[in-house]
């Protein structure tokens, strides 16, 4: 009898294109899953109920892949570092099986369990698996990591990208002894929401599990994503792919994603359509630039990657970041993109860096109050690509330009010219004109009648306000 591998799952919710998995199933049919509930992740105040909803939704349907492939999934709820090794060693499990993550306290987490297995004598087998290429493969040509995205996707593009691999399937299950020794050693069953503390009672704007990740992929590639760069950028369109949840979890493996915008691309029958395939694609380089980047500037988690940033004179108004929190700042696509955010768990691209521009730029507040309170809300929250949005939008992260504003009107005229958007979201305003809605000068009277709030700050003031703490501050360094 082949001895038994534990392969620990993460953010790796799949069996199909699972590299780690897949190599794990090479060595043997004796192949049991697991999942630890870890207790650092989850009591932390930046957690969002309705990110952990889709998390035990994509847990759910794993557990029963498992069971239709022949093994299991067990959970744990407990810190890793003393519960994989404990599983394992109640096991006699020969190796444990992983994909790396990026992430600054993932990699610690990894090492020490990695020590407390290979002291219990258990091999330790990791790999790559989230990216389509690992941080080390993509430099400069001095050999350093890029910095910037447009060199970066350059490279990153001109290499060959590996193929997805296959479902994993025919596994044999835990023995008797197994099963009970598991449950010795911490195993339980899959906690609901509420046993975890915490509740989301909307609904999730994408079904957990790796079959919604994939039709949901299939959905976008047969049809969307062949007006992406047309429509992506218009809040109250469906013209963005809606994934971003599943990439997180890994519901859907990153091989597969690209290969399906390959048949996409052997689909266009014009340049148009080729922009849109190869636009969507710049979206995923950006994706993995800030997990490389994180990868190799940990500090980012914590600040700015500009020193200019790290003694910013920020005001940090409390009354006004509360406004921006609820939506009510006065500014209409602002407030529609926060209650996006708040009723719903997500929030289109493009309203993120309006709402980030306003937060830095007009109510000068820090950029990691907003990203702190985005990884409160956000069903999709990624430490990288979150932090790297807001230290994008703050004009503290890695990003050519010195500065960059948005103007919340103008923002709003050009992607929500007839105001669907803010209807939906600020139905308070429904009944306002569209041109009066849409001017950035909702007369008073109309305010009060609607019962919305006059703009808290002034754009044009708070830029020349916000330019000379800048030029202050700039001058210091």
């Amino acid at each position: 009898m082949s001895e038994t591998i534990i392969f620990w799952h993460r953010r790796d919710l799949r069996l199909s294109d699972n590299v780690g998995l897949a190599k794990a199933r090479q060595k043997t049919a004796h192949l049991v899953g697991v999942f630890c509930l870890d207790p650092n992740i989850l009591d932390r105040d930046d957690v969002a109920p309705a990110r952990v909803k889709y998390m035990l939704g994509c847990l759910r349907e794993l557990q029963e892949s498992y069971a239709q492939a022949g093994s299991q999934l067990l959970i744990l709820n407990d810190e890793p570092s003393q519960a994989i090794a404990t599983l394992a060693r109640a096991l006699q499990a020969k190796a444990v099986y992983w994909n790396l993550d990026v992430e600054p306290y993932s990699q610690q987490r990894d090492k020490t369990v990695c020590d407390a297995l290979e002291e219990s004598g258990i091999e330790v087998q990791t790999f790559w698996d989230r990216l389509l290429h690992e941080p080390a493969e993509i430099r400069t040509g001095s050999g350093t990591p890029y910095s910037v995205y447009t060199p970066f996707w350059k490279n990153w593009n001109r290499h060959q990208k590996a193929e997805p691999k296959p479902r994993v399937k025919d596994m044999i299950p835990l023995s008797e002894e197994q099963q009970q020794a598991a449950v010795e050693s911490g195993a339980i069953a899959l906690p609901t929401l509420d046993e975890l503390g915490f509740s989301w009672d909307n609904e999730l704007l994408l079904e957990p599990g790796e079959t919604a990740a994939r039709e949901k992929l299939e959905e976008f590639c047969d049809r969307a994503i062949y007006e992406y760069d047309e429509l992506r950028n218009f809040p109250a369109v469906d013209g963005t792919s809606g994934l971003s949840a599943a990439l997180k979890f890994g519901a859907v493996g990153i091989r597969r994603v690209w290969a399906q915008t390959c048949t996409a691309w052997e689909q266009c029958r014009s340049d148009e359509t080729r922009k849109s395939v190869q636009t969507w694609r710049q979206e995923l380089a950006w994706r993995e630039f800030y997990q490389h980047a994180l990868y190799h500037y940990p500090a980012l988690a914590e600040g700015p990657y500009r020193d200019l940033w790290k003694d910013f004179p920020w005001e940090n108004n409390q009354e006004h970041f509360q406004a921006w929190c609820e939506g009510r700042t006065g500014y209409p696509i602002v407030d529609a993109a926060m209650r996006q955010l708040n009723q719903t768990g997500w929030m289109h691209n493009r309203c993120r860096m309006i709402v980030a521009s306003f937060l830095t730029k007009d109510l000068i507040i820090n950029w990691q109050w907003g990203e702190k309170y985005f990884m409160q809300k956000l069903y999709d929250g990624d430490l990288a690509a979150n932090n790297g949005g807001w230290q994008w939008s703050a004009s503290s992260g890695m990003d050519p330009k010195p500065l960059r504003i948005f103007n919340p009107t103008t923002q709003g005229q050009k992607f929500d010219p007839e105001g669907e958007y803010i209807r939906q979201w600020v139905p308070e305003l429904r009944s306002l004109d569209t041109e009066v809605l849409m001017s950035g000068k909702i007369p008073p009277s109309d305010r009060q009648q609607c019962e919305y709030p006059a703009p808290i700050v002034d754009h044009k003031q708070q830029q020349r306000r916000f330019k000379a703490l800048y030029q202050q501050q700039k001058n210091l360094s």
